[in-house]
């Protein structure tokens, strides 16, 4: 994200001027916009016009109007962030107090107005703004005849190719015909991976698969990549290492970050330290109960008693609608900060979010055991 321009008070009034320039970005300003905020910059709208004849005539019109954000809603398959609100500034073709969609897209600068910028929301800015914060890891999850190229960043998964192929049976007359189909799913996905995978982004490749496919992949690739020169592999060969998936869909993925010889590889990742995180809340959870919770309440309880030493909570918490809500989600995080906590805000576009989302979206590990907090509703 660039910042163009940039006038606040912590926990005050003020306005940013933000430019999107890849898709965590729109994720970002997807937790950055709530309701209530002002947001200015250029839009499309469809206006009618007289004609001479009589009839009307439908026009696409750029826009620049100012509205009071009502709703955002984020299309992660379109890269797409759109922001609904009322407008407030004059214009010929829309009235004051008229609704509007705009649609914030990858190098449509826009600025942001709010009347409080609590630390969520410089945190965010931040971190939408360090240079460093882009996609850490690139995951091929791959079986015979099917694949999904990950991109794996701080804040977003992005599933960026699926190539599935029809690969015959192993066995009998048809083994001409599986070895060509299985060479041509190979290069479809090598092709994948030449056009998806940037080593000046990606910190390393991860090829994960149930059996040996990972391996006939690599080999194939390395083949490929002394036969045609290919750059990209051949100098970053260290980077690219095989792990055990148990299937090549997206569920498999947790699995894969879990694998000690990936976590060791992106052990400095936010993503990585997600997945940690979780482990560790799993593993108090079923050998010391009375030093975890979860839950608002359970969690709540155990802040006021000073208790938290490591809180997880998922990005969803933060943009509820009710402000009064979002405000006792920052309060929590900033007080566990206070006192010497941990706080890892999950993304829910990782699949440790997604799994922290089950649990209610928020738990914690404790530096004392409260085994009273069972007897207490959640």
């Amino acid at each position: 994200m660039k910042l163009v321009y940039r006038n606040l008070a912590r926990n005050g009034p003020g306005s940013v001027k933000l430019v999107p320039e890849e898709e965590d970005d729109l994720w970002h300003a997807y937790n950055l916009i709530v309701p209530g905020d002002t947001l200015q910059s250029v839009t499309v709208r469809k206006v009618l016009r007289e004609m001479a004849s009589g009839g009307r005539d439908a026009e696409r019109v750029r826009l620049k109007l100012e509205i009071v954000v009502e709703s955002v809603d984020y299309d992660k398959e379109g890269s797409v962030l759109r922001v609904r609100g009322k407008n407030i500034t004059e214009n010929d073709h829309v009235k004051i107090g008229q609704f509007h969609t705009m649609e914030l897209e990858l190098k449509r600068q826009f600025t942001l107005t709010k009347e409080l910028w609590d630390w969520l929301a410089l945190d965010t800015i931040q971190q939408a703004c360090d240079p460093t914060a882009s996609a850490d890891l690139a995951v091929i999850l791959m079986q015979e005849g099917l694949a999904h190229l990950f991109l794996i960043g701080r804040s977003i998964t992005v599933t960026r190719a699926r190539i599935e192929t029809s690969i015959p049976r192993k066995h009998g007359p048809a083994i001409a015909g599986y070895e060509s189909a299985l060479k041509k799913f190979f290069e479809h996905v090598l092709q994948a991976f030449l056009k998806h995978i940037d080593f000046e982004v990606v910190q390393c490749a991860v090829i994960a698969s149930p059996g040996f496919t990972k391996d006939q992949f690599r080999d194939y690739m390395h083949l490929e990549a002394a036969r045609r020169d290919l750059r990209l592999i051949i100098e970053n060969k260290q980077r690219i290492v095989l792990a055990h998936a148990p299937s090549g869909y997206k569920h498999s993925l947790k699995e894969v970050l879990d694998s000690p010889s990936v976590m060791t590889l992106i052990k400095d990742t936010k993503a990585a330290q997600e997945v940690q995180a979780l482990k560790d809340f799993f593993n108090m959870l079923t050998n010391d109960s009375a030093r975890a919770c979860y839950g608002p309440k359970h969690v709540e309880i155990a802040n006021e008693r000073l208790a938290i030493q490591t809180l997880l909570i998922t990005d969803n918490l933060f943009r509820n609608s009710d402000i009064a809500t979002r405000q006792n989600y920052v309060r929590l995080v900033e007080s566990v900060k206070k006192f010497g906590g941990t706080v890892h805000i999950f993304s829910s576009m990782h699949v440790s979010g997604e799994q922290l989302a089950q649990l209610t979206g928020i738990a914690a590990i404790l530096r004392f055991p409260l085994p009273d907090l069972e007897d207490i509703e959640m």
